[in-house]
């Protein structure tokens, strides 16, 4: 089964978004980042997106967001999926933090369930086919709006969401042009996917 290996942000400034990810997230070994100056405006087609157990795991992850530089998109808030917030970095990633317990079980921690890579694509089940094809295992599927794939060992999940669905979802325009600014390693790569996200084949994580 195909899985994701690594997860390369394609920035400015690498040292800066390396600054920014450990501490708005604590993420570290997670996320590569690779320096860029490819031309890319309004919304990337993409969002992280963070899992957590509790409201104030949310409120505590987006707060430091926002202390290391964050612009909020959608403040922390209820809804009758569960609790969560959007950011987006000074690096241009939006990063969406949730989860779907209602109440709190205990005091804030910094710990994330789920990595998740949100793809906003134009047709969800010509992209579910064209994935399933390149080996990834379907998770769950919901029609012609959702898809999850199966993680296996990895530490990222991907999902497929309709692109005008997630800009909406995450409070911005759906235009946008030029890099998406994501590069995704695995097993299968390299490949280029109907909406022009690309994989490459994963390599071991540079040594810091």
């Amino acid at each position: 089964m195909t899985s994701i290996e690594a997860v390369t942000l394609e920035v400015a400034d690498p040292t800066a978004a390396r600054r920014f990810c450990t501490a708005a997230f604590g993420l570290d070994a997670q996320i590569r980042l690779r320096a860029s100056e490819a031309p890319s405006t309004g919304f990337r087609g993409f969002t992280m997106a963070l899992t957590v157990s509790q409201p104030a795991d949310v409120t505590s992850l987006v707060d430091a967001a926002l202390d290391a530089g964050a612009t909020p998109l959608k403040p922390v808030t209820k809804s009758f999926w569960g609790y969560g917030g959007v950011v987006r970095a000074p690096d241009g990633t939006i990063w969406k933090v949730a989860t779907s317990a209602k109440k709190d079980t205990g005091p804030a921690t910094r710990r994330i369930d789920e990595i998740v890579i949100l793809l906003g694509v134009a047709g969800v089940i010509a992209s579910k086919r064209y994935y399933v094809g390149q080996g990834l295992a379907v998770a769950k599927s919901f029609g012609r709006t959702y898809v999850e794939f199966a993680a296996g060992a990895s530490p990222v999940k991907l999902a497929l969401y309709r692109r005008r669905a997630l800009a909406k979802d995450v409070g911005v325009s759906p235009d946008g042009t030029g890099s998406h600014r994501l590069m995704i390693g695995g097993d299968a790569g390299p490949f280029t996917d109907p909406d022009g996200f690309a994989w490459e084949a994963a390599s071991p994580a540079p040594t810091r």
